[in-house]
Order: structure tokens, then C-alpha cells, then sequence
């Protein structure tokens, strides 16, 4: 993804997805509600056979949309699943880039560390993901660097604000839309309202 000129959403599924076509239903939702650059799909502890199937009903949603469909943790799957990319901790760079290629994103993670955050950037990835908690970090990195970051943690609308003005380019939000008490579109309007005012 490149770097945005304003905030830009970046939605993050449940980490449990038991019934696929009725969430299918709240990501048109949240989609509807306005700009979203980019859906990760990250199933914790699920199975190759569920992650496909999860996968084959979500990624036509996004990609209908234009909104990047990226896995979390497995290049393998990025490919025969035919995402937009994929989301590994910083020290598996390497080894994703490899198996995904050139033209998919490989994002990655990297709570805390800056050095392993610049050797990954200068590598080639995408972006890099830093805890929304360290707004120092934040700021640093979009001060310094054109590669974009991600901040992701507990973010809602109400929270927002701090990193939006620390410079994150992204904010990958998952409790924040999909538990919003008006609903999953009404959170992403929120949250491009914020985008919109710049703070």
C-alpha cells in the first residue's frame, strides 16, 4: 500500500469467522460506509480448509470493491488463495517475499522494533505495523520514512485522534467496526470523518 495522503482505514477481521456468508453481509456493510484501503483476514488457530473457505466467500467482496485482500501469517496461502497480499512478523520478510513474488504487498509487523522495522523496509515491504500505544514510534517513523505504517492495537473513533496527528498512514481497526454500537458502516463513516478533518 502505498503511502496515503491522509489517514486510510485498514479493516482487520474477527479472529474467529464461524459463518462466513453472515459476516460477508456486515463487511458490504462497513464498505459501504466509505473509504477502505485494505481487509486483512487473520484467523487465529483456524485450519488450511477454513481459511479457504472463509477466504473464497470474503475476497470477491473486497476485490469487487477494490479493497486489498490480505492474509495474516501465511504467504503460502496469499498465493494459492489468490490474495492481495499478505501480513507477517518482521523477522519472516524474507521468506514471504520469496513465495509471494514481486507483485503481491507483504506487510509486516514489528511492535517495537526499529531497527528490525528499517532493515524490512529497505528490504522492500510494503509497509510495516507498529502498536498504536507507541505514539512516539509512530511519529518517528512518518517523520523519517515514505514506507507507510500501520497502527494497530484497541482503536476506535473515539481514540483516534493521537494517531492520526502522530502521522499514521493507516489504522487497522477490527473491535472498532465490527462491535460498533450503530453498526459496522456507521463506524467506517465515523472513521473517514476523522480522516476528512485531519485530526
Amino acid at each position: 500500500m502505498p503511502a496515503a495522503e491522509s489517514c486510510r482505514l485498514y479493516l482487520v477481521s474477527p479472529q474467529r469467522i464461524d459463518h462466513p456468508a453472515l459476516f460477508a453481509s456486515d463487511l458490504r456493510a462497513a464498505l459501504d460506509g466509505g473509504d477502505v484501503a485494505a481487509f486483512l483476514l487473520r484467523l487465529t488457530d483456524a485450519d488450511d480448509p477454513t481459511i479457504a473457505r472463509v477466504s473464497d466467500t470474503l475476497r470477491p467482496v473486497c476485490q469487487q470493491r477494490d479493497v486489498a485482500f490480505v492474509l495474516a501469517r501465511r504467504p503460502d496461502l496469499a498465493v494459492k488463495l489468490d490474495a492481495d497480499g499478505v501480513q507477517v512478523d518482521v523477522a519472516d520478510y524474507a521468506e514471504a517475499r520469496q513465495i509471494v513474488g514481486p507483485e503481491r504487498q507483504v506487510g509486516v509487523v514489528a511492535p517495537s522494533s526499529r531497527h528490525l522495522a528499517m532493515e524490512a523496509a529497505e528490504a522492500g515491504a510494503d509497509y510495516v505495523t507498529f502498536d498504536s500505544a507507541d505514539l512516539e514510534l509512530i511519529e518517528w517513523w512518518s517523520g523519517l520514512f515514505e514506507i507507510p505504517c500501520v497502527a494497530t492495537g484497541d482503536i476506535t473513533a473515539d481514540n483516534a485522534k493521537p494517531l492520526i496527528a502522530a502521522g499514521a498512514d493507516f489504522l487497522a481497526v477490527s473491535d472498532g467496526v465490527w462491535h460498533h454500537k450503530d453498526g459496522p458502516e456507521a463506524a467506517v463513516r465515523a472513521f473517514n470523518a476523522l480522516f476528512a478533518a485531519g485530526s
